[in-house]
């Protein structure tokens, strides 16, 4: 049989990590739950776990975020009116347009007939839905509120998707720019420059230093213009091989988070994704370990994740949530003085929907200064860069015209 590592949480909420040699990743899942353990993480020992692999990003799901965010919304209402959980995932079955997405409403329906929670047909859907997503359902089966914990995942679901979607509106029309500036250069170089050169021969004229830099640079590319592709294509890959070493994203999550307008924003954007998720968690029921060992998934920079961890095994040994965060040095300040008031006055999750709220408008602030000093200056290198091909190659023809006259 072939060997797995796995990661679980204890009862108390303590992370285990180990090998076990089953038939598949399900069988490994289904006996850590046997031994009262939560699951976090199933896979093959030959698999590698970290990094960011380019190829994932080709891969078809069967359910995009959207329509398990639908599925989590209409699910919760269906709930609401009355309805039997069986009888509610019947209905949402004949809703997919996608034949996928009617095969995996089949599989999570005929889970539940046979006898199984909610939370589990969904932890056995291949990873379609987060840890953090089977939990929240979890604790809001064993809290006899599936309902209610439907409705928070659906609004957690939501402001995540605004929070997303906020940031890639933001830098849309800055690649529009910069995609148009290396249209108009590579146009320049490869089409109207070659037509001056031909001219600038045939007059057998003195060229100024800057007018030879810009017609060498327009005949390597146009004789060496694969050679842009191959490089292209080696950072491509250099990249991917970086990106799955750990030290080496460890070291440049550093680098950013040090940056001082960057390195804010990315706290920020951690600050109100880590607020949200361990406030929708608390608020559905789950202890505060396990909230804290699922909520670092959602952490982008591994910095933030490391930190959190070591937070984590604070707060094991008694240590307020808000003091451990506070001792790591990299959270901001306003965010952990909001969850010490939270901690005192006894509504901690309140509070963390309210951190994440906060930090939500400071992000969207930071990115609306961003974007208002990008533009600009993209616009001005845009102007300056086409400005000085065509300088470099019309003051010749000034200089010529003068002489002749």
């Amino acid at each position: 049989m072939p060997l797995f590592r796995y990661k679980a949480l204890s009862a108390t909420g303590e992370t285990l990590a180990g090998q076990m040699e089953a038939v598949s990743t399900d069988d490994v899942i289904a006996r850590l739950q046997d031994q009262g353990h939560l699951p976090m993480e199933a896979r093959r020992a030959d698999e590698r776990a970290e990094g960011f692999d380019f190829s994932t990003l080709t891969q078809k799901r069967e359910l995009s975020n959207d329509q398990i965010l639908q599925f989590t919304q209409q699910l919760a209402t269906l709930l609401g009116a009355g309805q039997p959980l069986d009888r509610a995932l019947g209905i949402l079955l004949e809703l997919p347009e996608s034949a996928e997405a009617r095969k995996v409403l089949e599989r999570i329906r005929d889970t539940v007939r046979g006898g199984a929670p909610l939370s589990t047909a969904l932890e056995q859907q291949h990873g379609l839905f987060s840890r953090l997503y089977v939990n929240l359902v979890r604790a809001g089966e064993s809290g006899g509120g599936l309902h209610d914990a439907l409705q928070r995942l659906a609004e957690y679901l939501e402001r995540s998707r605004e929070l997303r979607s906020r940031v890639i509106n933001a830098l849309i029309y800055p690649l529009i720019l910069v995609t148009l500036v290396a249209g108009s250069v590579t146009f320049l170089l490869m089409v109207v420059v070659p037509q001056f050169e031909a001219l600038f021969a045939s007059l057998n004229a003195e060229l100024a230093w800057y007018t030879q830099a810009v017609l060498w640079l327009s005949a390597a590319l146009r004789d060496y213009w694969y050679l842009a592709l191959i490089v292209l294509a080696l950072a491509a890959w250099f990249l991917n091989t970086r990106l799955k070493d750990a030290e080496w994203r460890l070291r440049m999550d550093a680098r950013l988070l040090d940056m001082k307008f960057v390195g804010s924003l990315i706290a920020r954007l951690d600050s109100a994704r880590l607020a949200r998720t361990l406030g929708t968690l608390v608020g559905n029921g789950v202890p505060l370990l396990t909230a804290l060992n699922l909520s670092r998934n959602v952490l982008s920079n591994r910095v933030l994740g490391n930190a959190l961890e070591a937070a984590a095994s604070e707060v094991k040994t008694g240590a307020g949530l808000g003091y451990a965060l506070g001792r790591q040095k990299v959270f901001p300040r306003l965010a952990v003085q909001m969850i010490q008031v939270g901690e005192e006055s006894g509504e901690l999750d309140t509070m963390l929907i309210k951190v994440a709220d906060t930090f939500d408008i400071e992000t969207r602030n930071a990115l609306d200064r961003l974007l208002a000093l990008l533009v600009p200056a993209l616009t001005l290198l845009m102007t300056v860069v086409v400005g000085a091909i065509i300088l470099s190659v019309l003051l010749p023809i000034y200089d010529l015209t003068g002489s002749l006259g």
